[in-house]
């Protein structure tokens, strides 16, 4: 009887096994690539003392640590024990991201996470199966877009170890990076992408422009430099977003008996409008400032696609409703919006 039982587990394990053999198969690439990144992390304070490691770089990782400080202490996020161990990419890129996009509607490909939610983008620890991945959803018409990743969170389940890559960023981008990540793990809502990072976005940077204040002064050339390249992409976002529009209205004229050559001709020439007239924002920022670029850019050179212009909603369209409510409806009051969101969008 129990040899019975135990081949009827094993046959429903083994049809679950091939029902959902692409996320188990997922699943089992992304838990060796966080393992790999937990067996291969060193406490914080074992770097800090080693002679090995150069002084530079010591020093960013205690301004890691303040500005985790000042992110609990000052914007009273969740406390959390990442950001205290070290790994060390040796100039590898951490992980991938691959955004998908209906070629001529700015519809996103979607993936169900289990637990976590619906996502309009799937992370790669393994570069062969991303570029798997990406042939895929080109064979079958989509644009898609493939950027390295410079860090991500668990939101709570595992503690993020400082990543080398993060170590090059100026002062204000590493803050926004780090009260980015550490907003995830305070607030996160199911479903809801798009609201999830916006928000992120929008506490990185409010939380690195405090943080600039507080430790530099608004008077020193870090906080103007931040301040610079802060009012530059609030230009570019408002410039890409009006694009977006553009182009959704675009994609709303074609009719099913549209020939796809048109379509791509009229699709085409919109995008490079959009990239020709960025030229035309102005820039205040310092040479050195000049430097943090995000790699949300434009470029001419390589044209960007639907996939761009989904990634770009994701992260930046609703800034301007957080600001306006943070400001109008709080009076710029941190502790009680962020009250007021925990309890309004309930957190995983």
């Amino acid at each position: 009887m129990r040899k019975k039982i135990a081949l009827i587990i094993v046959g429903v394990l083994a049809v679950l096994l091939v029902w959902q053999w692409e996320y188990v198969s997922y699943g089992y690439m992304q838990a060796r690539g966080q393992l790999r990144i937990m067996l291969n992390t060193q406490p914080v304070e074992e770097v800090l003392t080693n002679p090995a490691y150069p002084d530079s770089l010591k020093q960013k990782i205690e301004l890691i640590r303040e500005i985790k400080r000042f992110a609990i202490d000052s914007l009273q996020l969740d406390p959390s024990g990442s950001y205290e161990s070290f790994y060390d990419l040796k100039g590898q890129p951490l992980m991938w991201m691959l955004v998908g996009s209906e070629k001529y509607r700015l519809v996103p490909v979607e993936y169900h996470i289990p637990i976590l939610g619906t996502f309009s983008y799937k992370g790669f620890f393994d570069r062969d199966r991303l570029v798997e991945a990406d042939t895929a959803l080109r064979k079958q018409g989509y644009d898609t877009r493939i950027s390295e990743v410079a860090a991500y969170s668990t939101l709570g389940f595992f503690k993020e170890p400082i990543l080398s890559n993060m170590l090059s960023r100026t002062e204000g981008s590493l803050a926004e990076l780090i009260i980015h990540e550490l907003t995830h793990g305070t607030l996160f809502v199911k479903d809801n992408l798009e609201y999830n990072e916006n928000l992120a976005d929008f506490v990185g940077e409010y939380g690195a422009q405090r943080f600039l204040a507080r430790k530099y002064g608004v008077n020193s050339t870090v906080y103007k430099d931040y301040l610079a390249s802060k009012m530059y992409y609030e230009r570019y976002d408002d410039h890409v977003l009006r694009g977006t529009r553009a182009l959704d209205s675009l994609y709303g004229t074609f009719k099913p008996q549209t020939a796809e050559v048109v379509k791509d001709s009229l699709k085409w020439k919109m995008i490079r409008q959009i990239v020709s007239s960025a030229d035309t924002l102005t820039d205040e920022r310092s040479p050195s400032g000049v430097r943090s670029v995000k790699k949300r850019q434009l470029s001419k050179l390589n044209l960007p696609n639907n996939a761009y212009f989904i990634g770009y909603l994701t992260y930046r369209k609703q800034q301007n409703r957080f600001r306006q409510e943070f400001e109008s409806q709080f009076n710029s009051d941190f502790g009680r919006y962020l009250t007021y969101l925990k309890q309004t969008y309930p957190s995983l």
